[in-house]
This record gives C-alpha cells, structure tokens and sequence, in this order.
C-alpha cells in the first residue's frame, strides 16, 4: 500500500521530531483531504491554522500558478508588484505603516523582537531591551521565540537560552506593572493563547496593557500569527479588543498554505529599521505574496460575517455535546474541555478513525477550520464529536 510506503520511508529518513498521526494525505480540495487509498476526511485543523481558504482553493492555485510562470525569486535586492501590493493592503488594512516579511511566524516574532528593542536603543540607549511576555504563551521554536514563549515545557534541552524575558500572569495588570523597570522595552502577548489551550485575554486587561506601555513607552508587540487574517472572524483579533499595537505579527493563514510571515510596524517603530537592520533571502517571496493577495482577495466584510456566523453555529453546537464542560476561544479559533477523565487526545484518535482532523492544546480539543467551512460540514463535524463522545464514559479513560 502506498501509505506504508510512505510512513516507512518517512520513519528511515525524516527526522522524528513530531508525533505524526498515522496517516497519509495525498490531495485535497475545500475541507476534505485524500489519502493514497481513497480515505477521506474531513479537516478542521487547516494545517494548524494555515489553509484559510481550504485545500487547492481554485482562485489561490490559479494567483500562485500565474506568478510562478512569470518569476519565482528575486530576493529583496529588487523590487515585486506582489510584494509591494500585498505590504500596501496589510498596511491600509491594520492602520500599520511599515511591514517586514519572513517565512514563518517564529521568524515574525524574531522580526518584531528585533524591532522593538532597535525604537528602545534609538531612543533610550543601550541596555533597555527587556520583554515581558505572558505565562502560557507561545511564540515560536527558535532560540529567541522559544526563550519568549511562557511554558516551561519548552524551557529545557537547548539552553542557555537568551537573557532579557520575563513572564507574568495573564490577566494580572498588578503584577506586569511590578515586572516592568528601566531594563524593559516591550510587552509582547497574543490576545488567544493558542497552543496554550485556546484561551483569549480578558478585554479590560489588555487595554490596561496599552495604557501602562503608552506611559512607560513601551512597545506593544501582540503576535496574531494564528489569531490574524480572519481567524477570529475580524481581519485582526485586535479589532475586537479595539486595540492598536506598535508591532504586530501575522504568519499561518495568510499564504494561504504558502509559507509567509509579516512584521507590521507603527511609524514610529518603523523610523529605526533601516538598511542592514533586518534581513530575509526569501521574505517577500513573488509567488508567496501571489497566494498572499489571493487570500485577501476573499476577505472582505461579506465574507468575514459568514465566519463569524458559521463560529456562532459551531460553538452552539459544541456546547451541547456530551461530556462538553466549556468552549473557549474566538471565532474559528475554538477550545473544548471535557469532563475529568475524557482525554483529548482520545477524542482526536476516535475522530481520526471516523473522518474527522482535528488537534489539541493541552487538555482541550483545538478547532481551526478553514475559513469557507460551510454549515453543512460543521453539521457534519458536530455529528461525528457526538458519535465519538456518546461512546465514551469517564470511568473507561
């Protein structure tokens, strides 16, 4: 069979750095995957975030087909219409001035690190470069974002990790304004933890945030690499918190399945970050940037109120599922705890086993379809939790 061909070479070459579900997937369209055999399932996990328009969305492959015949790399020597058409509508879009592209939303989070602490040393001189980021976040897997992310899960093996972090408690304005002296440039948070179990932050915190960097002049980095470009059923979650950042970063689901990141940058954040400050061979990528405008193409207002109506419909249906005790998140972007002794990631493997992708942050089942989801497949979906849990009791995990 041709998936054990592929596993089986996988396992001899790949280095086995993730826990892969044993299955394969050879092509796709919408929400549906196939693998080699005929499987089909049904996915909602976007490639943890990344497919918003779904599998092999025709207008996406079409935009990134027609670019890749025309020219494929330049590097940022030279100058690109997608590039610079892509960087002008995030720009106009977010009230940003500047941005910065990258691969990957690590490299964003490395991007925007770099240029809050560059407006800090500007301004104040050096040794004012400290960031303050929040328990149970999660920035990326390089040195820099690693040492950044909140969980000491991920504090180990690769030491010694950079100097200059700090982590108070989300939530906890008291405690950020005690963490914060002469040494501190930046506050950096994401407004959903994602990987930390899909939790959002509260509204009057997250504003007091703002409030304490504008009186310390602090940068404010908020990282929507899975939040962004409609996620939340908003362009930026900031729009629901009524927020404007100095520094915020977008990555996942704004190629479209294409690997891209963004650093958008305030003026005066941007005033610093001159030639030779920062740096991508790959960043701005011609055929990246297609696919990029190609997925912007899609979300305008008509289409950012069916994501928010088809989240509405399938957290109402989430909520109603046995053994649910509570849905969490915003938007597309969605969190289920179940009762003490249901497992996640027993619901994942039962779903697995009946069509159904999906993924896990912690102890919750993590939801991220795609952004053309339909009624029907979340219908579809919802039937296939009920099904799983239905046959299960806390008393067997």
């Amino acid at each position: 069979m041709e998936s054990e061909k592929v596993i089986a070479r996988d396992n001899d070459y790949v280095l086995h750095t993730y826990n892969r579900n044993p299955i394969v997937l050879a092509k796709g369209h919408g929400l549906h995957a196939y693998g080699p055999e005929g499987q089909s399932y049904l996915d909602f996990t976007s490639g943890i975030g990344v497919n918003s328009l779904g599998y092999c969305d025709l207008a996406w492959a079409e935009a990134v087909s027609r670019q890749a015949h025309k020219l494929q790399h330049t590097s940022n020597l030279y100058y690109t219409a997608p590039c610079s058409k892509l960087a002008k509508r995030l720009c106009r879009r977010t009230g940003m001035s500047k941005v910065f592209f990258a691969n990957s939303g690590a490299e964003a989070n490395e991007g925007a690190i770099k240029a809050a602490r560059k407006y800090s040393f500007d301004r104040y001189g050096d040794g004012r470069a400290g960031v303050i980021t929040l328990v149970n976040s999660f920035h990326g897997r390089t040195l820099a974002t690693l040492t950044a992310t909140g969980q000491a899960g991920f504090h180990q093996y690769f030491g010694p990790f950079n100097e200059g972090f700090a982590y108070v408690e989300a939530g906890d304005i008291d405690r950020l304004e005690k963490a914060v002296d002469s040494r501190t440039c930046a506050v950096m948070l994401e407004l959903v933890q994602g990987e930390g179990g899909v939790v959002p932050l509260d509204p009057v915190y997250v504003q007091q945030v703002r409030a304490l960097c504008d009186e310390k002049d602090l940068c404010l980095i908020v990282d929507e690499v899975q939040t962004g470009v409609g996620r939340t059923g908003t362009f930026l979650a900031c729009e629901q918190y009524n927020l404007q950042p100095d520094i915020v970063t977008l990555a996942k689901g704004l190629g479209g399945g294409l690997p891209i990141g963004a650093v958008l940058v305030s003026a005066k954040v941007a005033a610093g970050m001159g030639p030779g400050t920062h740096g991508s061979t790959f960043g701005g990528n011609p055929v990246v940037c297609a696919g990029a405008n190609a997925v912007l193409d899609r979300l305008d207002d008509n289409f950012l109120a069916g994501v928010r109506a088809h989240a509405a419909q399938l957290r109402a249906g989430l909520e109603k599922l046995p053994h649910v005790a509570e849905v969490s998140g915003l938007g597309l972007m969605l969190g289920v705890q179940f009762e003490e002794g249901i497992a996640a990631a027993d619901v994942l493997a039962a779903c697995r086993e009946r069509g159904l992708l999906v993924l896990t942050a912690k102890t919750r089942l993590r939801l991220l379809p795609p952004l053309v989801l339909t009624a029907h497949d979340i219908e579809r979906a919802l039937v296939i939790l009920d099904e799983v849990l239905c046959g299960m009791t806390p008393a067997q995990i």
